[in-house]
């Protein structure tokens, strides 16, 4: 049997169709030049934290720091109910819970939950496994506070994906008690980034050298461990997961391995396709109506493994 995938979205009107259009040319080259080899970090850190103010924020969601132990993060969204833990993209160098505010805003809008947002350690001066364990510590401080692991879920896009991943695996192994459900949006789950895999038609702000460079400093030369690369760990034994992707995104790849490794094991999963949309569009939530469409379904998604307690 062939891949098991929902297509949604795709049917656009003529004003959506241009807006995209205009998101796409945004996007490759308004963002993409800044994220090549060569280009120092501290450019392309300042460049991504930029770019994002082009997203549309939900308005009337509430925001505040707080800390996680030693890990900062932003509370979004109401603040008792169902949690979700969102970790953001960034390759693992850049990206913080700014560059995702667009998302998580409107996550915690429609999921009418808290959002948590932690700006975990990024490489290459914090490299693997520091923000996996602020991840984990995030996730103890979370229960130590109170909150039923049944009102949890995990997720995040791109790297944050991946990290996603890698954290539900390290929550299974520690015996921790586990989440309601996963969420991975784009998810970069194997850093050994094998380009005859990968097809970049279409995508428009990711590229290989820059992918392999980000996995290097984040991973070093051990790229295929578990821990960096979730997708070669033990997917057995974890909460449901829901998987979504572009179909002209370069990490596609990853999504459609996952969702096809998942088949021969017993972690329940979906796998939504969007085709003609880019590497985590889901940003765009408020503007594109596929975006808000993805939201949607992650909405209810996790008010079933919730058992809809809000």
């Amino acid at each position: 049997m062939g891949l098991r995938r929902e297509l949604l979205g795709g049917q656009a009107t003529p004003f959506q169709a241009a807006l995209a259009m205009a998101l796409r040319g945004l996007l490759r080259f308004g963002v993409r030049p800044a994220f090549r080899p060569g280009i120092r970090l501290g450019v392309q850190r300042f460049w991504l934290n930029t770019a994002s103010r082009a997203s549309l924020v939900a308005g009337g969601v509430p925001r505040h720091r707080a800390r996680f132990g030693s890990v900062p993060a932003e509370i979004l969204g109401r603040p008792q109910g169902p949690v979700l833990l969102y970790l953001h993209g960034g390759g693992y160098v850049s990206g913080s819970p700014a560059t995702r505010r667009s998302l998580t805003s409107h996550l915690a809008r429609r999921l009418n939950a808290t959002v948590v947002v932690p700006a975990y350690r990024l490489a290459p001066e914090h490299p693997c496994p520091a923000a996996l364990d602020d991840a984990l510590m995030v996730y103890q401080r979370l229960l130590d506070k109170g909150h039923d692991a049944s009102h949890i879920a995990v997720g995040g896009d791109a790297a944050g994906g991946g990290l996603t991943l890698a954290l539900l695996q390290r929550i299974r192994d520690s015996a921790l008690p586990a989440p309601a459900a996963g969420v991975l949006l784009s998810p970069w789950l194997d850093l050994t980034v094998n380009q005859e895999q990968r097809s970049d038609i279409g995508e428009t702000l990711l590229n290989v050298p820059w992918l392999a460079q980000a996995a290097r400093l984040y991973a070093g030369d051990d790229l295929a461990r578990p821990q960096a690369s979730p997708l070669y760990g033990d997917l057995n034994g974890l909460p449901p997961l829901l998987i979504q992707s572009g179909g002209d995104e370069l990490l596609r790849v990853d999504s459609e391995r996952l969702a096809d490794r998942l088949r021969a094991t017993d972690t329940p999963s979906r796998y939504q396709l969007f085709p003609r949309r880019w590497h985590v569009f889901q940003t765009h939530a408020g503007l594109l109506a596929d975006a808000d469409l993805a939201v949607a379904e992650i909405g209810d998604f996790l008010h079933q493994k919730w058992g809809n307690i809000n």
